[in-house]
């Protein structure tokens, strides 16, 4: 069937309905169900703070900062105005043995912003990319210091890094993992830093960061000599916002020393004063080989990601005039580029991570209020990235079916938040959770909101289930 394309391209006369028939024939939505779905598809047209609305004129708090990415918010013209600038200047140009301003200013701001002697920025087009990229080079950067064993890398347990071959290997979530395999080998997985169920010290009563010496003992079965680097996020986001024990990340630190590992901080969610820092390291007090970032570079208003690395990394690239031998068409682009720069002038001037540090204990709050609702078991997170978990018995910590699961998440849960005016993440490749991280202008008028949604969503979803 072919369509009117003067219709098709020229959205200013479309119904909700046309759109949503084109979406269905045409469009493949990324994690999406192919197929029309009961309701219709909520198709968001436009933005402005914290708030998007649909097609249909309905308002929603965007809660998850579309996906954990708008940092500043929707609707800010200074970024539109810097990439109309750019592109009339100079729309694209690749950085393979070349270079432009863009790319490298704005390499220069964020080794300014990163710890340690973090000085070297590769650019990516998003965070997979950038995942994809650290392994790469520390693969080959072990080969250029005369350690060609070392290619394994050791990530946690349901953690996720990303969805090209590469980073997909490195997550920890074998449903995702399952359809394309076999993946790239040497990738091995530890414990991650789930406290609320944690069952290596269970016994101890207290934490003894024994999921820190997981790490360690993997890397000694699998042989110090053959292991590149360990890749963590400062708070894991699978699972639901797990977050570090004092000292995790300082015994990780030591451990990897100790046997020449590298370790690399997956910010790709974390940076950008999702944590009230610049970078997630930052707050835990930690100093990676590498960091990267993505998402909240530009609040989502161009695709860019970036690999941080240590002068170390570089320095025997540097001594041999090797090139590291991989890159990426759009990598470093003009325009992310110029945005990149716009959306950290706003943080800046706006003092956002001031924002979310002094707003992070009235986050919380409202997220602790719903303790009297019996389906809440424990609230987590740091900064602007929290997460509830949902339990069917409080007390004894048990948590709800596969089937009890998806009936109380996709089949109520995600549709009646939005129908109140809330977008945010129910989520369950680990445990059911509730995912909040809006966008960091936020203040205690979206923390009423989303105490007020959860508060009658979650209500209700216990009388359903009769708990």
């Amino acid at each position: 069937m072919r369509y009117d394309t003067r219709r098709d391209t020229g959205d200013s006369d479309m119904t909700t309905h046309d759109l949503d028939d084109l979406a269905q024939r045409h469009l493949w939505g990324h994690f999406s169900v192919l197929g029309r779905s009961v309701d219709g598809m909520r198709i968001m047209e436009r933005g402005e703070g914290c708030y998007v609305w649909d097609t249909e004129g309905r308002r929603y708090l965007d809660g998850l900062a579309g996906l954990f990415t708008s940092q500043i918010g929707h609707g800010r013209t200074e970024l539109a105005d810097a990439a109309r600038d750019q592109a009339a200047s100079l729309g694209y140009f690749p950085i393979w043995t070349y270079a432009h301003p863009g790319a490298i200013t704005l390499a220069a701001r964020l080794a300014s912003h990163a710890p340690g002697d973090l000085n070297r920025v590769f650019f990516t087009s998003g965070g997979s990319e950038a995942v994809e990229s650290a392994w790469k080079l520390a693969r080959q950067y072990f080969k250029e210091i005369g350690q060609p064993m070392r290619h394994k890398v050791i990530s946690r347990a349901s953690a996720y890094h990303g969805t090209t071959m590469g980073a997909l290997s490195i997550t920890g979530l074998p449903a995702f993992k399952a359809p394309f395999e076999p993946l790239v080998p040497g990738t091995h997985k530890v414990a991650n830093t789930n406290a609320y169920r944690c069952t290596l010290c269970a016994a101890a009563g207290s934490c003894t960061l024994a999921c820190a010496d997981d790490i360690e003992q993997m890397i000694l079965r699998e042989g110090a000599e053959t292991v590149a680097a360990v890749f963590l996020e400062p708070v894991q986001n699978t699972g639901g916002c797990f977050v570090p024990g004092a000292g995790y990340f300082q015994r990780v630190r030591e451990i990897c020393d100790r046997y020449g590992v590298l370790l690399v901080s997956d910010e790709v969610i974390c940076a950008f004063g999702r944590l009230g820092h610049m970078f997630g390291c930052e707050r835990f007090d930690y100093l990676p080989d590498m960091i990267t970032c993505a998402k909240g570079l530009t609040s989502g208003y161009s695709p860019m990601g970036a690999v941080i690395a240590s002068d170390r990394l570089a320095a025997p690239f540097l001594e041999t005039g090797k090139p590291f031998a991989h890159g990426f068409t759009f990598g470093g682009h003009p325009v992310s580029c110029a945005v990149a720069h716009a959306n950290l002038d706003v943080m800046e001037r706006d003092d956002i991570l001031g924002n979310v540090n002094a707003n992070e204990s009235a986050f919380r709050a409202a997220l602790d209020d719903l303790a009297d609702i019996p389906i809440v078991g424990e609230v987590r997170g740091a900064g602007f990235f929290w997460a509830v978990e949902l339990v069917r018995d409080r007390d004894t910590r048990e948590t709800f079916s596969r089937d009890e699961s998806e009936k109380l998440l996709r089949g109520f849960l995600s549709n009646r938040m939005l129908d109140l005016g809330l977008i945010c993440r129910a989520d369950d490749r680990a445990e059911p959770v509730i995912q909040f991280s809006p966008p960091l202008i936020a203040g205690q008028a979206e923390f009423d909101l989303i105490n007020s949604v959860l508060r009658t969503a979650l209500t209700e979803a216990a009388e359903q289930l009769s708990l």
